[in-house]
């Protein structure tokens, strides 16, 4: 499952441990380091160390989450680009099916350009199930 620790994250992960446990399957939380979230208000930044270490630590909670209910869960924290980390990293990993949450749609630059559960629904070599928060 594929996280980027907001709200729509969180239904995204109930859903990838719901399926974990009912199909005795091993959950991968992944977790991609991002150029723009680097940058904070105010035009300060935030070092790649420092981001990775915020997704390392939503990551290992959704693994001990997972672990609490009887899932067998590890986590991977890459950088670059959402879309292609996720898709090189389910096909590195062999991964049966892809667990991400949807965000709304707020701006026009999403509805030209896409998201990234849409691109890595299209792109996927295995199935995807995206979660609308």
């Amino acid at each position: 499952m594929a996280v980027d620790l907001t709200p729509a994250s969180r239904d995204a992960a109930n859903e990838a441990i719901k399926r974990a446990r009912d199909d005795g399957a091993d959950l991968i939380v992944f977790s991609v380091v991002e150029q723009h979230n680097l940058h904070l208000p105010g035009g300060g930044a935030r070092r790649v160390d420092q981001e990775r270490d915020r997704l390392a630590a939503g990551a290992r909670a959704i693994v001990q989450q997972a672990r609490d209910a009887g899932v067998h869960a590890t986590y991977l924290v890459w950088e670059g680009d959402p879309a292609e980390a996720i898709l090189d990293a389910s096909q590195s990993e062999d991964a049966d099916v892809i667990v991400l949450g949807a965000r709304p749609r707020l701006n026009v630059r999403r509805l030209i350009l896409g998201s990234v559960s849409s691109e890595v629904a299209r792109r996927a070599t295995c199935d995807v199930v995206v979660v609308p928060s």
